[in-house]
């Protein structure tokens, strides 16, 4: 079942390159969390949209916000893919059980056995407050991305 604006972010608890475990419940209270769901470590488009992740990382990585990225590789390809394109955000691997976040946030393929392209922003109390699904093949518009982190962000005084 996809998740929608409104609904509550299931929690999760996966590793990242380095093996480090994170869950969306660590930031809770203090930040919000775009989850960026990507079909696969190495291919065109998604090595793309992950460099521009990291080009861009200041308009993500804030003191109100923090970017994860998920997908069903395994760890080892996770950390060949974030040491090859320098990426020092968390690559989550969804390996095993196969599919499981991407299963809880409603993206998984299970058909092609990877989550769609899709990205899901929860505000510090849990709740997905903006999401947006690509179509395979079609890269992400990260303006967009960026002006939902900015949305959420709090209003200085």
């Amino acid at each position: 079942m996809e998740l929608h604006i409104g609904d509550r972010a299931p929690d999760l608890d996966l590793p990242d390159q380095h093996r480090s475990r994170f869950t969306l419940s660590q930031f809770r209270g203090d930040k919000s969390v775009l989850v960026v769901f990507y079909p696969f470590a190495f291919s065109g488009v998604c090595t793309g949209e992950l460099n521009g992740f990291r080009d861009r990382l200041g308009e993500f990585e804030t003191d109100t916000s923090t970017l994860l990225t998920i997908s069903c590789d395994p760890v080892f390809a996770q950390r060949a893919f974030a040491d090859r394109d320098a990426l020092f955000f968390p690559l989550l691997s969804d390996f095993w059980p196969h599919g499981e976040v991407s299963r809880g946030f409603g993206v998984f393929d299970e058909a092609a056995g990877r989550p769609n392209r899709s990205s899901f922003l929860v505000d510090a109390e849990g709740i997905v407050r903006w999401s947006v699904h690509s179509a395979m093949g079609t890269a992400r518009d990260l303006d967009a991305h960026a002006e939902a982190v900015r949305a959420l962000q709090p209003a200085l005084d």
